[in-house]
């Protein structure tokens, strides 16, 4: 096996700005200091990794932090938006210390989702540099994008003294490590945003879309939209979508009056959006009304059929808010037919998901203005400028995942040197503030956010409803 040490090589750059704060305080303490969990002098914080090209390209490593599926597209959806990793070196192997905490981080480091994964590494560094005490061990692991390559990660993490796993990546892979980790009570802190895989020791830190409709759609509750649309992918992320809409709108007395989901392959939505739009109706209804006035010669149907001439429709669309909750190219595409489709959102209110968090929607003028939920943008903007100050590429949005789950097993092992990673510790009510915002474990290892709802600007979107301080 390989040692790779996270601090062999570093270079003095600008000071560390904006760490991390998380909490780690026992059940019902407030969350702690950044100040009580920032290793060594202040000449120490100041270091920073070097580039992804001083990353060792063996695929089972250590890293010391002394010496330096079914995929649900909630997470799926967000892959693949990044620039190719620079290549690697190897660095010289420290030996192992034998009282430190060890703890194994299982990415695609090969296959098709490689280059999140090399990523998320990048992120994982930042955090050993940042808060790892000489005795913490990461011990780094390549999935090969696959569930076979997963279970035998864990399998050899376990067998190297892991004490807790942080990752894979998605669903089918946490599923895999789930086995081993299991039978030999090893916790799990997954990425994947799929619910159904977690519990008995395997939590998730993916964004879960339900999370996000409500507190989206409930501030538009308040703001007196009562009447709800949905456009959405068939596919697994819209049918958890269809499902979280249809249960708050219930909940608090609001309805959801049309519903399309349409095929995500395809390169035409355009009858999704009509059909949603009650387009058809709207439009013979116009037509009927031309005809009636048109046969009658008084000044009043004279004006209004003058009116009705640059019309497309008669009458508003049957609902006041619509949640479009799609991302990337397809969004760009389903939003430019709202308006052809007479779905006019200085009426109708966009609503969107966390697929939305990305800048220039604003470009397309049916989506700005609109609202959406995610984790507030000021929590993780300190932390993309350093990462592409440090790695000179642009952080992939899953990024901050990597960097809070490792930061939370520091402080976690920094707490309680026998038994860090106990459940009680893991799911502490006090939870921790991360590069997302405040966080926290539930019980039944589903990850418990303080989201915001942002409003899209024309380059890059503002928050209108900032997310809590604490849950």
């Amino acid at each position: 096996m390989n040692w790779i040490t996270g601090r062999t090589k570093v270079f003095h750059a600008a000071p560390l700005m904006g760490l991390l704060l998380l909490g780690a305080c026992a059940a019902g303490e407030e969350t702690g200091k950044l100040s009580d969990w920032l290793p060594g002098s202040a000449d120490e914080q100041a270091r920073t990794p070097d580039s992804a090209q001083d990353r060792p390209s063996q695929t089972t490593a250590t890293r010391t932090a002394g010496a330096r599926p079914p995929q649900l597209p909630s997470l799926q959806e967000l892959l693949g938006r990044m620039p190719k990793p620079d290549k690697s070196f190897v660095v010289p192997p420290p030996l192992p210390t034998s009282d430190g905490v060890r703890v194994a981080l299982l990415l695609p480091l090969s296959g098709i989702n490689s280059r999140i994964g090399n990523a998320m590494l990048n992120a994982a560094e930042l955090a050993l540099f940042d808060f790892a005490p000489d005795n913490f061990e990461i011990l780094i692991r390549d999935t090969k994008g696959t569930p076979e390559g997963a279970s035998d990660a864990a399998r050899l993490a376990i067998g190297d003294g892991a004490m807790a796993i942080i990752g894979p990546l998605l669903s089918s892979s946490v599923s895999a490590v789930a086995i081993p980790a299991r039978a030999a009570n090893v916790p799990v802190i997954g990425f994947s945003s799929d619910r159904r895989i977690v519990g008995d020791g395997v939590f998730t830190m993916g964004f879960f879309p339900e999370d996000e409709v409500r507190r989206v759609v409930h501030y538009a509750m308040l703001r007196g939209h009562n009447r709800f649309a949905l456009l959405a992918p068939d596919n697994p992320y819209g049918a958890a979508v269809a499902n979280a809409l249809n249960g708050i709108t219930n909940e608090f007395g609001a309805s959801v009056v049309a519903q399309e989901l349409y095929d995500p392959q395809s390169t035409n939505f355009s009858h999704a959006v009509r059909r949603v739009a009650n387009y058809d109706l709207r439009s013979n209804a116009l037509t009927e009304l031309r005809d009636q006035l048109s046969g009658l010669e008084d000044e009043g149907s004279i004006a209004q059929l003058e009116k009705l001439k640059n019309l497309q429709t008669i009458g508003d669309a049957p609902f006041d808010a619509l949640l479009v909750a799609d991302g990337g190219k397809r969004l760009i595409e389903v939003a430019a037919l709202l308006p052809f489709y007479d779905i006019d959102p200085t009426k109708v209110k966009i609503l969107g998901t966390g697929l939305w968090d990305e800048p220039g929607l604003g470009a397309e003028p049916a989506l700005l203005r609109g609202w959406f939920a995610a984790p507030d943008p000021e929590a993780r903007e300190e932390f993309f400028i350093r990462y592409k100050r440090t790695f000179n590429a642009q952080p992939h949005r899953l990024t901050t995942l990597a960097y809070d789950a490792l930061a939370v097993s520091i402080i976690l092992a920094r707490t309680d040197k026998q038994n860090p990673f106990a459940t009680s510790k893991i799911t502490q009510p006090s939870g921790f503030i991360g590069r997302d915002g405040v966080f926290r474990f539930g019980s039944d290892g589903l990850v418990e956010r303080g989201l915001a709802v942002l409003r899209v600007g024309k380059k890059h979107p503002t928050t209108i409803s900032p997310s809590p301080n604490k849950l």
